[in-house]
């Protein structure tokens, strides 16, 4: 059985929505989930639910990262958080994932100083889920780890994107592409033009360069770009995705010729929100740290909750961090490219 350490404070409205989330992993998945945070505070919270028999445990922690505090000094000063002893767990092998909705930032820090990275990594990448055109998944990393990034840098990205998707999604082999501004190999800036060089030379199935609105097309599954870019185009798509829901809310509700036209409206609105709902996909990996960290949205319902469990047990189960460490190790053997 695998062990997850959740973050029970993290989240807009924790404890709250982790209780249930932690809940609902212990009963539906093969998990054991260690509740860290305010002792007094879970305990009355897991009163409100049927619990007994589940894998669940609580571990104490004396102080909570708000999503106000800032990231370097909650690091330094709050040692005793719900993060920090989540993390700690981790580190000292009481449990193989952490996963929080708490500040992504001080998760960020957090994750990288208390576990570290993984030898072969020179920085971790945030990957996330987008649903696309084709039904399907594509993954862009990094989408805020790195506000500067190296072409050697983006190339360690792909691979490791390409691993989480092959884990989670269970493609063989994932198109890999590199965002830029323009399809041709000529176009981009300096960095893309040299990471393409190097993508090129990985035993990748790397498609070459796609452009922004390729990103929801389902034509590639992993998409590679720097953490300033990626999190422009994460939080432009969260963006627009709010306002076409609350748009198509507006329009069915203003336009209704009959009731049977409402009812037919009304479950084509309510798939759109499903296929569009960030809680399906859990939350968003740190890839290249020891241990796994999942990092889920800030207002992460219970089902968001449960599914961040799900993606880390099954990174977890899949070994990605090893498979990381062998595949990034044998290309730096390789030698010099380019």
């Amino acid at each position: 059985m695998t062990t997850i350490a959740l973050d029970a404070m993290g989240g807009d409205h924790a404890p709250r929505t982790e209780v249930e989330g932690a809940i609902l992993a212990a009963r539906e998945l093969d998990v054991r989930v260690l509740l860290v945070g305010n002792e007094t505070a879970l305990q009355q919270e897991l009163s409100r639910h049927k619990h007994s028999g589940l894998p669940i445990e609580i571990v104490h922690a004396a102080e909570v990262i708000t999503m106000h505090d800032s990231p370097s000094q909650a690091f330094r000063r709050k040692k005793e958080s719900s993060l920090h002893v989540a993390a700690r767990l981790v580190r000292d092998g009481k449990a193989e994932a952490m996963v929080s909705a708490g500040n992504t930032g001080a998760v960020m820090t957090v994750a990288r100083f208390v576990l570290g990275l993984l030898p072969a990594v020179d920085r971790p990448a945030l990957a996330v889920a987008f649903p696309n055109m084709k039904e399907k998944v594509s993954v862009i990393l990094d989408v805020g780890a790195n506000v500067d990034s190296k072409p050697e840098q983006l190339e360690q990205f792909a691979v490791m994107g390409e691993i989480y998707y092959r884990a989670i999604w269970g493609a063989r082999r994932p198109r890999v592409a590199l965002l830029s501004i323009g399809e041709e190999e000529a176009k981009g800036n300096e960095l893309t033009r040299e990471a393409a060089i190097l993508l090129k030379q990985l035993p990748l199935n790397f498609t070459g360069n796609v452009e922004g609105r390729d990103v929801f097309r389902g034509n590639v599954d992993v998409i590679v770009c720097d953490g300033f870019i990626g999190n422009i185009a994460l939080k432009i798509s969260e963006g627009a995705v709010e306002h076409i829901r609350a748009m198509l809310k507006k329009a069915i509700k203003s336009s209704l010729a009959s009731q049977l036209g409402y009812a037919l409206s009304k479950r084509a609105f309510d798939d759109f929100r499903k296929r569009t709902d960030y809680s399906e996909y859990g939350g968003a990996p740190l890839l290249g740290v020891r241990g796994v960290t999942i990092i889920g949205h800030g207002r992460s319902n219970p089902n968001a909750i449960k599914n961040a469990i799900r993606v880390a047990a099954e990174l977890c189960r899949s070994r990605v961090n090893e498979k990381i460490e062998q595949e990034l190790s044998a290309i730096a053997a390789v030698p010099a490219r380019g």
